[in-house]
């Protein structure tokens, strides 16, 4: 489990394609303090389990379902990556719960800067639309982030300064891709709901 504040940026040093597995290799130093072989990091919000580290690189085994489910196939040799290790029992909750299970890929369909302004509007699954509310929280390539608006399957975010600086989103543009997690308790009010109203029907 993570909290979607991004520790540091990490940057791919090597991919090994294999059939049916990728073996990534991050070069990465705030997140390492204290991670050995079976530890978790998200990668751009995508839980990953350490394989090996040697030094200041750890690598990782990406299997089919992580391939085909996420944007950590675009992956290149010197992409920047989002880094947060994961929670612990006495952590601080800075964001909000963030499993690093990746719900869909999205798409940024607008970008809007300003002077201490950028806005995104993302376009999703349309099966997700219900799990977007209005102040509620998305993460975006792993990072906690608050919906500003939604309408329908596409929902607004507003990032600050900060954030832009220290996660890959600074980056990003029309068109790209990003790894989208829903936040836990609207699946799971919905589902209780549902539950309800099945029982009542």
């Amino acid at each position: 489990m993570f909290t979607g504040i991004v520790e540091e940026k990490g940057t791919i040093r090597a991919i090994e394609r294999k059939r049916n597995l990728i073996v990534l290799r991050i070069a990465a130093k705030k997140v390492l303090k204290g991670i050995k072989v079976g530890d978790s990091i998200a990668v751009d919000g995508v839980c990953l389990t350490v394989t090996e580290r040697r030094g200041t690189t750890v690598a990782f085994d990406l299997m089919k379902e992580t391939i085909d489910k996420t944007t950590l196939r675009y992956l290149r040799p010197g992409s920047e990556v989002n880094l947060e290790g994961s929670l612990r029992a006495n952590g601080r909750i800075g964001g909000h719960f963030v499993f690093g299970h990746v719900d869909c890929v999205g798409e940024i369909i607008k970008k809007v800067t300003k002077k201490n302004y950028c806005q995104y509007d993302v376009a999703v699954d349309k099966k997700l639309s219900n799990y977007l509310v209005f102040k509620g929280s998305v993460s975006i390539d792993g990072i906690s982030l608050t919906v500003g608006e939604v309408r329908g399957n596409i929902f607004s975010v507003y990032i600050i300064p900060h954030t832009l600086k220290v996660t890959t989103l600074g980056a990003k543009k029309e068109s790209d891709k990003v790894n989208i997690e829903t936040d836990i308790l609207a699946k799971y009010i919905l589902k209780r709901r549902k539950t309800q109203n099945d029982f009542q029907g």
